[in-house]
């Protein structure tokens, strides 16, 4: 197959999504692999390194002109002129993004293969896990960094001062990026606490993280009266293929002391706290009755090298899949079908076809590959 790799024009992004490993890989099995110029560089890895590999350096509608096309972000309004028929392999999260993707996407009959939508034999999101790992670790590394008074912040520090916890740690949600998010707070010495909606998970926390690590359950009363003394709140909820969903008000946002930080690792997905819109590394944070926010779409992106070999690791098995297989891939695996987003012309992801209004367009993933 004729596989394209891209570089990522998306603000401050620097990852990739292969690296000359994994061109090599697909080289030696006969595939031919076409590097755009300056792919890799973000992450550490010049033309030189690809060529080595034994991919060609092209411009960009070379890259995009293949039959399989490579990304790491989802394409952004520069890029939807090169929406064709070809299989786009990346993340999308098309509830959370611009309509317009979606409509370019299926106007271009393009066969939207989706990172954060594929499931593994237990139902977990192998190619989401990485990166919500990166995430939770930088959510709390945000916020330490904006609490400080210097930062316009309260001036609170997380960490433990002779023995003692200072700063509390909200997370709303206890997925990979809330355990990841409150291992890295409770290793710095913070008061965390893990919002969720099943008790067992406690256990679960305390056992794997730290006995000291306080559960509640994830409900609108007993939300509001934590955000109030919160001086950091993440936003990690996740619901496959969906918008997320407000689990935190702007009222109960209000509540919040001046100088406190939120930092909403939803907000991808479109948000889980009222008052969170998308921001970017150039200019990351804004301000809202006081707290400030944190909301950058492509949190990863500040840690190129790192989370592109953790990404890479995560995906490269099933891009080495649809290089050999096609789309029959997806057809002899039951969660990796659940990836198809977008194919000719119709949308397969039940959850962002309702987020978008798009049931007209909508015909389900199954039926889609029965015809391949």
């Amino acid at each position: 197959m004729k596989v394209g790799l891209i570089k990522e024009i998306k603000s401050e992004e620097y990852r990739v999504g292969l690296t000359p490993e994994g061109v090599a890989a697909l080289v030696a099995l006969g595939h031919d692999v076409s590097v755009e110029t300056s792919a890799g560089l973000g992450s550490g890895f010049s033309d030189q390194d690809y060529q080595r590999a034994g991919a060609d350096i092209v411009s960009v509608e070379q890259a995009w002109n293949q039959e399989l096309v490579i990304k790491v972000k989802e394409p952004i309004a520069a890029e939807y002129q090169y929406l064709k028929q070809q299989i786009v392999f990346t993340y999308f999260h098309l509830a959370g993004v611009p309509k317009a993707l979606t409509e370019s996407l299926l106007s271009g009959k393009t066969t939207a293969v989706a990172y954060e939508t594929l499931e593994d034999q237990q139902g977990r999101l192998p190619l989401l896990a990485p990166m919500s790992a990166v995430a939770g670790n930088m959510a709390v590394q945000m916020g330490c960094h904006y609490l400080a008074r210097c930062n316009g912040g309260k001036g609170v520090m997380l960490g433990s001062v002779l023995g003692k916890r200072h700063g509390n740690v909200l997370i709303i949600g206890d997925g990979v990026v809330g355990s990841h998010a409150a291992r890295t707070a409770v290793g710095l010495g913070a008061n965390v606490t893990v919002a969720g909606l099943f008790p067992e998970n406690a256990a679960r926390l305390q056992r794997e993280i730290s006995p000291e690590i306080g559960f509640i359950i994830s409900d609108p009363v007993t939300i509001a009266e934590y955000v109030e003394n919160a001086d950091l709140l993440v936003g990690a909820v996740l619901i496959h293929g969906a918008r997320a969903a407000h689990v935190v008000t702007e009222k109960m946002v209000q509540t919040m002391q001046p100088g406190s930080v939120i930092v909403d690792v939803s907000i991808d997905q479109g948000g889980c706290i009222e008052t969170a819109h998308a921001t970017t590394h150039l200019a990351p944070v804004y301000e809202k009755h006081g707290v400030i926010h944190y909301c950058v779409s492509n949190m990863p992106g500040a840690f190129p090298r790192t989370a592109t070999m953790a990404l890479t690791d995560a995906t490269f098995p099933y891009v080495l899949k649809l290089a050999e297989q096609g789309l029959a891939a997806l057809s002899r695996e039951p969660g990796f079908a659940k990836a198809l987003n977008t194919h000719q012309g119709f949308i397969c992801c039940q959850p962002a076809a309702e987020a978008l209004s798009l049931a007209d367009q909508y015909k389900p993933y199954a039926e889609v590959l029965a015809g391949i």
